[in-house]
């Protein structure tokens, strides 16, 4: 099932977690210029030093902890991949469920099994709504005419002259 072109897995798993770091940093510089805008004292003057503040203090953080669970996650996926033969949704839904209780393993196996379950079912989750996105977005462009067969012609008597198709 190759819906779309990937890089090879030693390259996947690198560009995986540098798309990671950029999602967490991006994600993390908006999140946290909110809350430090928020958190500092009145006026703008304060409030903009509060948000770059925390844009520096806090963005690269969350980058790096993306880029851990993206890297991890990319491992395990290729290693999926090699193992198993093929690339299908079950094996990012399993490296989700994997990723998450290895990043959990700290805090005990109680922990291990709730992000293990938390981590599978959001890439089932996210695998099963690209699976019917696919399937719609498919059933919205139908592959060309759908012609009817031609009909046979009827059988000609045979000539006394031979055959004259042999002349077209």
């Amino acid at each position: 099932m190759e819906e779309y072109a990937r890089e090879p897995c030693p390259w996947r798993i690198v560009d995986d977690c540098g798309g990671a770091f950029t999602m967490g940093a991006i994600g993390g510089g908006i999140f946290q210029a909110v809350k430090g805008f928020r958190n500092s004292p009145s006026g703008m003057n304060h409030r903009m030093k509060g948000s770059l503040t925390a844009i520096k203090t806090r963005a690269p953080q969350l980058g790096g902890s993306f880029a851990v669970w993206g890297g991890l996650f990319s491992m395990i996926d290729c290693g999926l991949v090699k193992v198993r033969g093929k690339e299908d949704p079950w094996n990012s839904i399993t490296s989700g469920a994997l990723t998450g209780a290895i990043l959990a393993a700290r805090n005990g196996p109680v922990a291990m099994m709730g992000s293990a379950a938390m981590g599978g079912i959001l890439l089932g989750l996210i695998e099963g709504a690209g699976i019917l996105l696919t399937r719609f977005a498919s059933s919205q462009f139908p592959t060309g005419p759908q012609f009817a067969e031609e009909p046979t012609p009827p059988p000609t008597p045979p000539s006394p002259f031979g055959d004259y198709r042999q002349y077209q």
